[in-house]
Parts: C-alpha cells; sequence; structure tokens
C-alpha cells in the first residue's frame, strides 16, 4: 500500500475541515464523503475533487470496499456504532473527541477492536500535540516539579449565549448529545488532565444544570479529586463566565507552576519543601525561589492535520505510534461520568466507577429530555452541520 483510502464520516463544521487536512497528507488519499444529508455530501465531494465518492449511510460505505480508513466526526452518541461497523469491516478508525458518551459505550469500542488487532484505533486529541502540553508533560515526567501535591485547573473560558444552546433542538439535551459543557467542550480537558497526572481515585463534584442558560445539561461544574499517592486536584469548568480563563496550576515539593494565556512560569525552590518543612528550625521560615519562564517549541503545523498524518503513518507502518491510541479515550470519558454522576447524586464517586448506575441514570434523564426519538432522523442532518 503506498497510499492510505480515506473516508470521511460526517461533514459538519469539523468534518468539513478534515477534507483539507487530508488532502494535505502527501501518504493519504481522499475517496468518501459520508453524510446523512445528501446535499452536503455531494457539494463536499466537489470540495474534494479528485474523483471522491459521495454515500449517504454508512451501510454503502462500507459495502463499496472503497476506503483504508475512516475520520468519524459525527455527533457523540454514532461513535459508537459506526466504529464498530467500521471495525467489522476491516476498516481503521481516527474518531474525533469524545471517543463516546459513556465509559460502557466507549468500552463497546475498545472491547470490537481487540477482536480486530490488526486495526488501528486512534482518537482525535490534537491538545497533545501542542507543545507546551507536551513540555508540561515532560516536566512532570522528569520530576521537575518533585513529588505533585496539588493540581488545579480551572476552564472557563468557554463563554456560550442562550442562541449558541437554541441554534438546534439537539443541542444541550440528554437526548441529543448526552451532557453539556463536561461532553462538548471540555473532552481535551479532561484528557490533558489525566494524561498528565493519571486518573483520580474519588471524585467529589458539584454541578448546575441550567445556572447560566436555559437547558437541560451541565453548564458549571465544579470538582474536587483525590489520587491514589495522597495528592489532590481540582477541576473547574463552566460555560457562563466571562471573561474566562484557562489557568493549570501545580503545586509540587519544588515549586509552583501555573500555564496562563500561552505562558509556562515555574516558582522553584531551593530546596525540596517537604524536606525543609521537617529540618528547618525556624517556625516562620522562608526559602529561596527562582521565578523562571519556561520555553518550549513553537507549533508546526495543524494540529488536526498532525494527528490525521501520524495515523495514516501508523496504517502503513503498523510500528508507527499514534499520537492516543483509542483505549486512551476511555479515561477522560469515566472521569467526565464520575463528575456529572458525583454532582447530579451529591455523592463521592470512586474511580473505576459503577458504569451501570451511571447508564441507569442518564437512561432517566433521556427519558425526560426535550431531545424525542421521534426528532433524531431530522436532527441529525442539523447536528452534523453543527458539529
Amino acid at each position: 500500500m503506498d497510499k492510505v483510502k480515506v473516508g470521511i464520516i460526517g461533514v459538519g463544521n469539523m468534518g468539513s475541515g478534515h477534507i483539507n487536512f487530508v488532502k494535505n497528507i502527501p501518504q493519504a488519499e481522499l475517496v468518501a464523503i459520508c453524510d446523512i444529508d445528501q446535499a452536503k455530501a455531494d457539494e463536499k465531494v466537489q470540495v474534494a475533487g479528485n474523483g471522491c465518492r459521495a454515500f449517504y449511510s454508512t451501510d454503502d460505505l462500507f459495502a463499496a470496499k472503497c476506503v483504508d480508513m475512516v475520520i468519524i466526526a459525527v455527533p457523540h452518541y454514532f461513535h459508537t456504532p459506526i466504529a464498530i461497523e467500521a471495525f467489522r469491516n476491516g476498516i481503521h478508525v481516527l474518531c474525533e473527541k469524545p471517543i463516546a458518551v459513556t465509559k460502557s459505550d466507549a468500552q463497546k469500542m475498545i472491547d470490537e477492536h481487540a477482536k480486530h488487532p490488526e486495526l488501528r484505533f486512534g482518537l482525535m486529541f490534537q491538545q497533545r500535540t501542542l507543545e507546551a502540553h507536551r513540555k508540561i508533560k515532560k516536566l512532570i515526567e522528569g520530576g521537575e516539579f518533585g513529588r505533585i501535591l496539588r493540581v488545579n485547573w480551572t476552564v472557563t473560558d468557554w463563554f456560550r449565549s442562550q442562541s449558541y444552546y437554541d441554534s438546534g433542538s439537539w443541542r444541550a439535551t440528554w437526548g441529543g448529545e448526552g451532557g453539556g459543557v463536561l461532553l462538548n467542550q471540555c473532552p481535551h480537558h479532561l484528557d490533558l488532565f489525566q494524561w498528565f497526572f493519571g486518573l483520580p481515585v474519588k471524585v467529589r463534584s458539584t454541578v448546575s444544570i441550567g445556572k447560566y442558560h436555559d437547558i437541560e445539561v451541565e453548564d458549571d461544574v465544579n470538582t474536587y479529586c483525590e489520587f491514589a499517592d495522597g495528592s489532590t486536584g481540582n477541576f473547574i469548568t463552566s460555560t457562563g463566565e466571562f471573561p474566562g480563563t484557562n489557568r493549570l496550576e501545580i503545586s509540587g515539593t519544588r515549586g509552583r507552576m501555573v500555564f496562563e494565556e500561552g505562558v509556562i512560569k515555574f516558582r522553584r525552590t531551593e530546596e525540596d519543601v517537604n524536606e525543609f518543612c521537617r529540618t528547618t528550625p525556624e517556625s516562620f521560615p522562608s526559602m529561596t525561589t527562582w521565578d523562571i519562564e519556561i520555553p518550549y517549541k513553537k507549533d508546526v503545523g495543524q494540529p488536526h492535520q498532525n494527528v490525521t498524518e501520524a495515523f495514516v503513518k501508523a496504517v502503513l507502518d503498523p510500528k508507527a505510534k499514534l499520537v492516543a491510541e483509542g483505549w486512551e479515550g476511555i479515561r477522560s470519558v469515566e472521569f467526565g461520568n464520575a463528575m456529572l454522576y458525583s454532582g447530579l447524586n451529591k455523592v463521592e464517586v470512586p474511580i473505576p466507577m459503577d458504569t451501570a448506575k451511571y447508564d441507569a441514570m442518564l437512561q432517566d434523564l433521556i427519558k425526560n429530555s426535550r431531545f424525542k426519538k421521534k426528532e433524531a432522523k431530522k436532527s441529525v442532518v442539523d447536528m452534523n452541520n453543527s458539529f
């Protein structure tokens, strides 16, 4: 195989962007576009050019046997059935975030992929390719901050208007999206959180439903985490604050790092804080510190395209690494599910969590959702066009 034949499933806002990303990859050939909206699929085929074909159902796409891999860029609930169908047809899968709405659905995808180990399964976690995030991960793994004591991540630069939520009947509904800010805006930050620090062993959340908007899902979350080594963390997010912020703070035994507005600042201590605390004879001591701005490389290329190009290379070379393996996606979904279950039920949730309890809760919420199943066929078109 000299080139990987690529199909894009779902050509709304995000899927449409993937057309140019794929066209810019020398080892890839865009041969198919699939969307339930026939007019949209036909339109995007003209953009793709070079004999690209339009399909209006995944059944027809897979029956045509014309693709080696697919990029799944449809609404969240459809990730699981489409990925499973692709694996069963011998097709590699690169899936947009999040991997699924629930941990149990993510597990179904992972289990099906395990039956086809010759296939690659990756996720579009392009935030992992950003040099600032790669630098922070390297500093953590290298022990530059000492033993991590506490992490705080405030992500409130997701301001959305009521008009945004009113733009589709499926938006911000349990039946249409399966959640709010945690599932729609924050999957990348939930992934980065666990990529940097691992999953906590327990969470306790305060979750507000429609605090700032007329919606039935969460638009404000404040979560407290505990990790297996005794360290703690907080994750705060909202779509109702302006101006918001995106601030990551890591406190360790060798100082405090703050990442905000593209700058990594580190106030490094001269000694290990725990050791100094135990040995100093002073009651109100202070330590020498250095204020450091940590440099990192400039980002190269388009992040989504970088993920896709790495995936294409991995299809051609089984030894090549992906930016994010498919099985990794279950972690951020479980983290978000645990936050939501904790907040809505006002309980502490251990991780690993009880998926059956979460699924039962979600089904109850779906029953009372504004978005009903009878609307689904019409709304899938609207969802794809807005995704």
